[in-house]
């Protein structure tokens, strides 16, 4: 399985949503505290561009030798229609400065110089060390999963289904009588998990670990045909 600084990691440099707190800072809207980009440095940092008007960076400005605190924290939603959609949520906080010149007109860059992480998703919930957190790397097909689960829901839902026969016994008890609903939930390197719902309303997860780590879409390719190809023997 991902290492939770990994999982973490890989939140930070999704297109997931997330805000900018700042204790005691007054805003109207979140959206006036929504990167519009965001990435990691060598050292772990994250570079977080906002509009130059935002109150995040006015604060970052202001607080000058004064120290600045703040979480950045991440949203992650299913990009399928799911029951209990948010899949997680990972937070990572530190002190705040401003880093000038590295932004076009109308944008400011701030530095969150990573101190604390959490991350609380399908895995469950865990500290992440700093170092930790800028040692991991993100999930190879990040920039794919969306894309990826959409195309999977939607034009291989049948194949998907016959993932049920996988389960073993709880396929027996579960499956045989009444055939879920089956929807992709999230897809990484390790394997594919899929969300099943029964005609009763209940829900519950199953996982499908792949031969070995994919390292790209063409490798996935391969392991979702070995996973299709075991469901129908």
């Amino acid at each position: 399985m991902p290492s939770a600084a990994e999982r973490t990691r890989t939140l930070v440099q999704s297109t997931c949503s997330a805000v900018l707190l700042i204790p005691g800072l007054d805003v109207a809207g979140s959206d006036q505290v929504m990167p519009l980009t965001r990435s990691v440095g060598p050292d772990g940092d994250l570079f977080l561009e906002l509009p130059a008007d935002s109150p995040a960076v006015r604060a970052a400005t202001h607080a000058e030798e004064d120290e600045l605190t703040a979480v950045l924290e991440i949203t992650d939603v299913a990009p399928v229609s799911v029951p209990h959609r948010i899949r997680g949520r990972a937070w990572v906080s530190g002190r705040l400065t401003t880093v000038p010149g590295m932004s076009g007109p109308g944008r400011m860059t701030l530095r969150l110089e990573t101190g604390e992480a959490y991350v609380d998703d399908l895995w469950g919930a865990q500290d992440v060390e700093p170092e930790e957190f800028r040692d991991a790397a993100p999930d190879p097909l990040i920039g794919h999963e969306a894309e990826l689960l959409q195309h999977l829901h939607a034009a291989h839902g049948e194949q998907l289904a016959t993932l049920c026969g996988l389960l073993g016994e709880r396929a027996a008890g579960r499956c045989s009588a009444h055939v879920p609903s089956v929807v992709p939930l999230a897809l990484d390197r390790y394997g594919l998990r899929l969300r099943l719902r029964e005609d009763r309303g209940q829900c519950y997860d199953a996982r499908f670990e792949f031969p070995a780590p994919v390292r790209d879409v063409v490798e996935l390719s391969q392991a979702m045909h070995t996973l299709f190809e075991a469901a129908a023997y």
